[in-house]
């Protein structure tokens, strides 16, 4: 029991490290259900261990009429498990969940198969899952991995890998030469390659570093020709690229003299 309680007060410090909302203990202990639940559960949990199955049923049943969220009282879950609003979370059996992680609304942890056995996914340590998104099967996610909103993962994540996407899709954002480039490329344009990368849905995000490998490429070209031309004693005028913003502005002000 003295071991249940430490784990408790772990559970509600970490709120105030993962909901700038937390104000006090009692607030936190009062009035958030992803807590309430993760002490249905650890209970739960307890006599399910113990083999009272059908009351580790029925506890945890009380706990998703009162909170919303439905935890199967066989799941395995770690210290400092934060889940943030939770309504329709479900966290199936054979689940296992390491230390830090933080799950938010409507995310599942399910299975694909009715077969017994281990058919739920294994997150490792500091894993966030974000709202409404669904991992199925017995897979595991790495530790530090992040899932965004609304994916739906079905196979392995790498540690510290970010999925997005319907079906999951790993995004890697490596410092590769051809990222340099890109970087060069968007800064002479006078836009940020990487916030547009960070913020924009994927296939846009694609669409983009493959228009800014094609300019590139453009660019290269130009320069080779103008070199040529100038050596064969053509005139070539040096001319500054303008910056886009500059080119939107100037057309403004045109179309309103017009």
């Amino acid at each position: 029991m003295p071991t249940f309680f430490k784990r408790i007060r772990e559970d509600i410090s970490s709120v105030f490290d993962r909901d700038p909302a937390a104000r006090n203990v009692f607030e936190v202990l009062t009035t958030y259900p992803g807590i309430h639940a993760v002490i249905f559960h650890r209970l739960s949990h307890g006599l399910w261990m113990r083999n009272f199955k059908w009351l580790a049923r029925v506890l945890s049943n009380l706990a998703r009429w009162y909170t919303g969220i439905e935890i199967h009282p066989g799941a395995t879950i770690g210290r400092r498990f934060f889940i943030d609003h939770g309504m329709g979370v479900v966290i199936g059996e054979t689940a296992e969940i390491g230390d830090d992680c933080t799950l938010y609304h409507g995310v599942t942890l399910g299975g694909t198969s009715w077969s017994k056995g281990k058919r739920h996914p294994t997150l490792r340590n500091n894993v966030v899952v974000g709202a409404g998104a669904k991992v199925l099967g017995p897979i595991v996610v790495g530790e530090g991995a992040r899932i965004g909103s609304n994916a739906v993962v079905t196979r392995e994540v790498p540690a510290n890998a970010t999925v997005v996407g319907v079906p999951g899709r790993v995004i890697e954002r490596s410092k590769d030469i051809k990222e340099e480039q890109r970087a060069a490329t968007a800064r002479k344009m006078g836009f940020d390659a990487y916030g547009a990368t960070s913020d924009a849905p994927d296939p846009v995000a694609t669409a983009i570093n493959c228009m800014l490998d094609h300019i590139h490429i453009m660019d290269k070209k130009m320069e080779g020709m103008c070199e040529t031309l100038k050596s064969m004693g053509a005139e070539v005028e040096d001319l500054k690229m303008p910056r886009l913003g500059a080119l939107e502005i100037h057309t403004s002000a045109d179309d309103d003299k017009k």
